[in-house]
């Protein structure tokens, strides 16, 4: 075969090669990728509860076994509507409640405005003068439950600006504040004024 033809063969062959790889079809699609989980939405009677104590702009930050009691509760605020200056961040809020849910019946354990309170009273190291904000951290510990620290957004009128350390107390039953080590708790008071003298 003569060096023109073997050429002429060759460019042929390469031709009808690639007219085989074309194809009239659209190319397969590749695979989707892979889709974050969708975050489960709060379930309708848990906000139901928030809403009956918080109103409507409740959001429930986190519910489920939080004291370890074997009974739901949920945690749910009432977020500052305009950050203030110079604030750090974090979870912000003018109003908080921990609500229980036993033998069908919902019932609030803690409630926090411009104080804190239980169904005992005001909780001890609650400030006298009214807070009209707080920064909220909390976290969860596998066998003493959810702990949260409450710190006033702005120094209260009269008092020292202090972190507010709250936990449920299982030897009577109810969420209370701790002492400044954050181990051991402390009781109520049933007026405001006996906060200050029951701290001394």
């Amino acid at each position: 075969m003569k060096p023109q033809q073997t050429i002429l063969t060759l460019c042929m062959t390469c031709v009808l090669a690639l007219g085989a790889g074309c194809s009239s079809e659209p190319p397969a699609k590749p695979p989707e990728a892979a889709q974050k989980p969708v975050v489960p939405a709060v379930p309708a009677e848990l906000q139901g509860a928030a809403a009956a104590v918080l109103g409507d702009d409740a959001e429930v930050l986190v519910y489920g076994d939080l004291a370890k009691t074997g009974n739901q509760q949920v945690l749910a605020i009432n977020r500052v509507k305009k950050t203030p200056e110079n604030t750090v961040p974090g979870i912000l809020l003018t109003r908080a409640s921990i609500l229980s849910q036993q033998d069908g019946k919902w019932s609030e354990l803690l409630h926090v405005d411009e104080h804190l309170k239980n169904g005992n009273g005001f909780l001890a190291a609650t400030p006298v003068a009214p807070v009209t904000g707080w920064r909220l951290q909390y976290e969860q510990h596998a066998e003493k439950g959810l702990q949260l620290y409450f710190t006033p957004l702005q120094q209260p009128a009269g008092g020292t600006l202090q972190t507010i350390g709250v936990r449920w107390n299982p030897k009577v039953k109810r969420y209370q504040s701790l002492d400044r080590t954050y181990e051991h708790f402390l009781g109520e008071a049933l007026m405001l004024e006996k906060v200050k003298t029951y701290l001394r």
